[in-house]
């Protein structure tokens, strides 16, 4: 095994994930039981929930909840730190303010769930589906490539890269081949965020910061872009036809 797989494989079995390439997740035993099973019931989960208060919230870190049929329950301000979610149906649950930083949810479904300001630093989301879902004020420092994001709202939420901590690469929101179409991403801070070829059409970008935004290929298609702020954006062969609105700095996107 080589040194880089090694270092990737010892950042998941300590509940660290980062955001992966490829051929870093090659290195990674995605079959392992930490990965794909569940150390707790339904039942289980609901009975430390139903123990939560204001001041002690539901605790799941490192908690292995995969497959687990999720949907509905209130996870609001639970701490989910590096929880295993892969695979979990967490449609319609209520996360608002949970803390789900460095946790795994591969393939698993928040589609009308509820997560307004809830935490998503270093999460790994992707091939996730959130259609439908509120997200509106989280911090969404994740790996969201392939998403399913259709419809969601994220309202004055945060993709932007966490510029203090880049000792192990940029820290930002990815979306790179999201489906985002008729997201809500009204005043939205994407600076630095990654979002090559996503598709955005018919999406409300109204007020978002998109500066040096990585969106090359991405589709805007009939976006509304009205006070957008273009600058550095970086848009090398994006489709930007039928745009809604009038964005700022947008002679000072990239277009080469």
């Amino acid at each position: 095994m080589t040194g880089l797989r090694i270092v990737a494989l010892a950042l998941v079995l300590m509940g660290a994930p980062v955001s992966l390439t490829s051929a870093q997740m090659a290195g990674l035993d995605m079959g392992s039981p930490k990965m794909t099973q569940a150390t707790m019931t339904r039942a289980e989960v609901e009975a430390r929930l139903s123990q939560a208060t204001p001041d002690g919230p539901a605790d799941f870190t490192l908690v292995s909840l995969n497959g687990l049929d999720l949907s509905g329950l209130d996870f609001s301000k639970a701490v989910m730190r590096s929880a295993y979610l892969n695979g979990a149906d967490l449609s319609g649950a209520r996360l608002d303010g949970a803390v789900l930083d460095q946790a795994w949810a591969l393939k698993a479904d928040f589609s009308g769930a509820s997560l307004k300001g809830a935490s998503l630093f270093q999460a790994q989301m992707m091939d996730t589906k959130f259609d439908g879902a509120d997200l509106s004020g989280a911090r969404l420092t994740a790996d969201f490539s392939r998403a399913s994001m259709l419809g969601a709202n994220f309202a004055g939420a945060n993709f932007s890269a966490d510029m203090r901590n880049q000792s192990m690469g940029m820290m930002r929101g990815v979306l790179n081949s999201a489906k985002l179409q008729g997201a809500r991403f009204d005043g939205a801070d994407l600076s630095r965020a990654q979002a090559k070829f996503a598709d955005f059409r018919g999406a409300s970008l109204v007020g978002g910061n998109l500066a040096k935004m990585e969106a090359q290929g991405a589709n805007f298609t009939g976006a509304d872009v009205s006070g957008a702020d273009f600058d550095g954006m970086m848009i090398q062969s994006a489709v930007l036809a039928d745009l809604k609105g009038d964005p700022k700095n947008r002679d000072k996107a990239k277009l080469r």
